[in-house]
């Protein structure tokens, strides 16, 4: 390919680097060619989805942190080289970030592990409000911050969504299912009124002396079920379990990065692995001997 040609002339002669160096970079970007001609693909149409998946088939072929590195240095060396040449009018590996920056995230329960969290019947006088809220937030994959943030008005329950203000203030819709909608209802109808007695509030969730529910007292409210339970319970642990379950069941990657209001789908791959299970699953479907 000439334009991979010029780029290892520009690294020689331009940027004056080493033969070795310039061979690392070579073997780097081939690979990374042969995998884009799987998908029958070239580095100057490829996006930012392409390079994550090329990404997690080294982590899967367990490369260490470090040769993952090298190559999305070559990869971005490849693209800004791209865009002085005017080959690209948009880097798809610019928020692209290292393993080092990768985020270290919660083990997901199994669904029968939530399906059980979420049927285990919690007591007190707020049993209600945390079982809606643990059940709308497995439903609906939202952030800690959204959820007691949610006000009256943002849940339409003959449509079935609810509307959050994400980070930077950006606004969503997103699907809840029948389950967590009865729960919510039956919080609003039976207990809610209880909770605030004769003091009013826009939000859905609120605490025994009327006020928001802050994000610290629901997280305290997790712990104590999770430890109830014999498992650690987080906010994020709950989203993750949302994101990984979707996947495993066969949601793609761009409607899950929608629902989990993420602005750039590298943050999405994050939360979406691939599990072992899910790879058992489609080697026993389409492998022909399997």
């Amino acid at each position: 390919m000439r334009l991979l040609e010029n780029f290892f002339t520009y690294l020689t002669v331009e940027k004056g680097l080493a033969r070795n160096t310039v061979a690392s970079y070579h073997a780097d970007l081939k690979k990374y060619g042969l995998f884009l001609d799987e998908r029958k693909n070239a580095p100057v149409s490829a996006t930012t989805a392409d390079i994550i998946d090329f990404l997690e088939v080294l982590r899967n072929g367990g490369y260490s942190s470090a040769s993952i590195c090298r190559y999305i240095s070559s990869i971005k060396a490849l693209y800004k080289y791209m865009l002085m040449e005017n080959k690209i009018d948009h880097d798809p590996s610019e928020n692209i970030q290292t393993p080092k920056k990768w985020e270290r995230l919660p083990k997901a329960l199994s669904i029968t592990d939530v399906r059980v969290l979420l049927d285990s019947g919690l007591s007190g006088k707020t049993a209600l409000r945390d079982s809606a809220m643990l059940e709308l937030l497995y439903s609906s994959g939202l952030r800690v911050s959204e959820l007691v943030s949610i006000e009256l008005g943002d849940i339409q329950f003959e449509a079935g969504f609810i509307r959050v203000i994400g980070k930077g203030s950006k606004e969503r819709v997103v699907p809840v299912n029948a389950r967590a909608l009865e729960k919510v209802k039956r919080y609003i109808q039976e207990e809610r009124p209880t909770i605030l007695k004769k003091r009013r509030s826009p939000y859905l969730f609120v605490t025994r002396i009327g006020r928001q529910m802050t994000r610290q007292r629901f997280w305290q409210t997790l712990k104590t079920i999770g430890g109830r339970s014999g498992v650690v319970l987080s906010p994020h642990t709950i989203r993750h379990c949302f994101a990984t379950h979707l996947l495993e069941g066969g949601a793609d990657l761009r409607s899950v990065q929608k629902m989990l209001g993420h602005s750039d789908i590298s943050t999405t791959q994050v939360y979406t692995k691939v599990t072992t299970d899910r790879i058992k699953k489609v080697f026993k479907k389409y492998h022909p001997r399997a």
